[in-house]
Parts: C-alpha cells; structure tokens; sequence
C-alpha cells in the first residue's frame, strides 16, 4: 500500500507509511493499518481521508540548492528546507538523491519516484559532475589517490573493507595562494562519500557544488531558485540511463 501511494505520486515512501499507519487510508472503502498491504493495480479504489487518489501528473524540477538548506521535509531543529523555496501551489515531490545542508548546486526533484530511484541506483552509473573548493594546493598525487580511493572497515566481516570511497576521476580546475578547486566525477553515490574521502586524505573541504546529474548541466540557474526540466533534457536523461 505505502509503495502505491508513492508510486501514485502522492507522498514518499515514509509519509505513506505514516498515513496508513495512522487509519487514514483506505483501499476499497476498508481501512489499512499496514503499509505492507498489497495492492493489485494503481487502478484501485485508495482513498486518503475520504478522498480518492488518483495517478498524479508527473513533475520533473531542478533546483540550484543553497548551502545551510536541508532536503528534508520537515526539520526538527527549524532550518531553512528545500521545501520553502518551491511555490506552495505544487504537488508533493521529493528529492532524488541528497545534498548535504553544507552543499549546494545542482538538485533533481520529482514525483515519479520509479524514475527517481533510477537516477539514484548504483547500477545506472549515472555521472555526478561535483566542483570542490578545498583548502591547500593539490598535487598530482593528491588526484590519484582521490581516484584511487579510500577503503574503509566495518560491517559484517569484523576486519574486512565494507566500502571503497573513491572518485571516478578528479582534475584541478585552478588553484590561488591558499585553496584550489577540483572537479570531481561520481559514478555513484554513498553518503558524504566525497568529504569522507577528501577527509581521509587529510583534505579540508570548504565548498562542494554539484554542477551536473549525467547530461543535466546546473548552468546559469539561480541560487534558490527552480525551474521545470525540459522535454528534452528529461529525454537526454532517460537515454543515458537506457544506456542509448
């Protein structure tokens, strides 16, 4: 139940479950208390609070996130939210993927949450374009091993690497007396993965802008500010993740 309403484009996965878990959805005019109730076709009767719910008209928007703003939906400690900068009149849409508060650039939101999940797999190999100001000069050495990657402990196997923290390529992009820039490519996304790795190398990072999602490029977009994804940049898109 909970993964059809997000399939509907209704809410995401976790306010789904809330809903239902608080009896205010209903499937076939019965009430369901468990998200986990299985629904046969988008083409049953939901209904939440009394209304019926219906496939949503797909959303696709890019937002140039500012730093200090979070991508949740609500935020316990009051700051500033992805959500207060999109007009009050929209649908529900959600993130793809994530930006940190302290990042900032480039964010996909939607309500085509197959779609989403897509752009977000690690299977799709979707390039991550990221523009990183750090303090220090770099080195060629330093980009190597940005490359080369970090292996970091835990999990299951007590002493054996449960992930490698590593960049698809790094390259410097200009440097002044006292930081540089370096763009950074992602073919996949861990949480934190590039501090981590730049923090493991002993590298301070002092901003980090994505800058393009595969073909999507962040261009001359505001900061704050949204914008509907083009026909055919939602083309270039999905024909990268066809592999086309």
């Amino acid at each position: 139940m909970a993964r059809m309403l997000s399939k509907l484009g209704y809410c995401s996965r976790s306010q789904a479950n809330a809903l239902i878990r608080q009896g205010r959805v209903a499937l076939r005019g019965r009430i369901v208390r468990d998200p986990d109730c299985p629904v046969a076709s988008p083409r049953d009767q939901i209904e939440v609070d009394g209304q019926r719910i219906h496939q949503a008209s797909a959303i696709y928007l890019v937002m140039n996130k500012p730093r200090g703003v979070v991508t949740t939906a609500s935020d316990e400690k009051g700051r500033a939210k992805v959500y207060d900068l999109l007009d009050s009149d929209l649908p529900w849409v959600g993130p793809v993927g994530r930006l940190d508060k302290a990042s900032e650039g480039l964010l996909l939101l939607t309500n085509d949450t197959e779609w989403a999940a897509r752009i977000t797999s690690p299977s799709s190999h979707l390039d991550k374009i990221y523009h990183v100001q750090v303090s220090g000069m770099v080195d060629a050495d330093l980009l190597a091993n940005i490359v080369v990657g970090h292996c970091t402990e835990g999990g299951a196997s007590p002493g054996k690497p449960s992930q490698d923290l590593l960049a698809k390529d790094a390259r410097l992009l200009r440097h002044g007396d006292r930081n540089s820039w370096i763009e950074i490519a992602l073919d996949e996304g861990k949480n934190r993965q590039i501090r981590r790795l730049l923090e493991s190398l002993g590298i301070e990072v002092l901003r980090l802008v994505r800058v393009s999602i595969g073909p999507l490029e962040l261009g001359d977009l505001q900061k704050g500010c949204v914008r509907r994804l083009t026909a055919e940049e939602k083309r270039s898109i999905d024909r990268v993740l066809r592999g086309t």
